[in-house]
């Protein structure tokens, strides 16, 4: 086990205006009624506009988050960007996260940490540790995704999963006597599947500037969605077994199971090959899609505001991510 003295002091959440219905989907993509939803499993997602960029999304969950908690932003010494979407490729997102909430003055330490839909729990599991060091007292972790502008809309699917969002949470040290802590945390990366999910342009590999309008797919989003679920539940099972026998627990051990919210297959594979019950897993996909990073946080949010979880509760996070990677991570709210 890898404990660390660190506790959830705050959460928050923006979903953006416009709702996108899979009825909405069916027309936009030319399918038969009822397709979107037997693929997906959403029934609504929500889509960004206007003003509502990624930081302008990230800074309302942010506040969000320390009006959860009571605090303001001069309580905060560090903050975090922990998205798979990038505003733009330079400076990091975070730094404009700072800006949209209006303390661009600040001089709080504003980075960014990417491992696409596992960014807030690999966040989480690094900034833990330099909390419980005491390097910063009070972290600010925001995942904010606008999926909805790199979608290929030919590979209908994929299209109809992702809505976009954002959330935050906010971590301090534990008081002594305290329950909350982090237990457990691992990450397995298998780059076999690196090409499954992707966007292959807009790097120094595939610049910008070799965009042609006529040929636009090396710069949208691709996802061999069967290949992935293959991949996943292959190696789900003996991932989950290491973290259960690292910490002495069973699966009955968890009050709540906050996974990815990848899609509706994703969420059947895990509840199947884990043996969850229902009302032991937190799935909030048909009114949110796949909000990419912000899933888990979202989720997160919601069965505390929900009171699926009470302090002390055992928790366990868990998704994939493109890379192919797996991820989990274990703590006592």
């Amino acid at each position: 086990m890898q404990l660390r003295r660190v506790r959830i002091v705050g959460t928050g959440k923006y979903l953006p205006e416009q709702e996108v219905t899979d009825e909405e989907l069916n027309r936009r993509l030319q399918v038969p009624a009822g397709w979107v939803s037997k693929a997906t499993g959403v029934g609504v997602r929500h889509y960004a506009s206007g003003v509502e960029t990624s930081s302008f999304m990230g800074a309302r969950a942010a506040e969000a988050a320390l009006a959860d908690a009571g605090l303001t932003f001069a309580d905060i010494d560090c903050l975090v960007c922990t998205s798979g979407t990038k505003e733009q490729p330079l400076p990091s997102t975070a730094v404009f996260i700072q800006q949209a909430m209006g303390q661009q003055d600040s001089g709080v330490p504003a980075f960014d940490i990417d491992a696409t839909c596992l960014s807030f729990l690999n966040g989480l599991d690094v900034i833990s540790y330099m909390v419980d060091a005491g390097r910063y007292k009070r972290v600010l972790l925001v995942a904010t995704e606008i999926a909805s502008k790199g979608l290929n809309w030919s590979n209908k699917e994929s299209a109809a999963l992702f809505g976009d969002g954002a959330a935050a949470v906010i971590i301090e040290r534990s008081a002594e006597g305290e329950s909350s802590q982090i237990v457990h945390a691992s990450l397995k990366t298998y780059s076999r599947g690196a090409r499954l999910s992707e966007i292959a342009g807009g790097g120094t590999r595939l610049h910008a500037s070799n965009y042609v309008a006529e040929q636009p797919e090396p710069y949208l989003f691709h996802m061999d969605g069967q290949a992935i679920f293959r991949m996943a539940s292959r190696l789900l099972p003996a991932f989950i077994d290491d973290m259960l026998q690292a910490t002495g627990n069973q699966m009955k051990d968890f009050q709540l199971v906050i996974p990815h919210q990848g899609s509706a297959m994703a969420m059947r594979l895990i509840r199947k090959k884990l043996g969850i019950e229902e009302e032991r897993f937190m799935d909030i996909t048909r009114n949110h899609g796949n909000t990419i990073a912000a899933s888990i946080p979202m989720g997160l949010h919601e069965a505390i505001k929900q009171q699926r979880i009470q302090r002390g509760d055992r928790v366990l996070m868990i998704g994939t991510a493109a890379g192919l990677s797996l991820g989990g991570l274990i703590f006592d709210y």
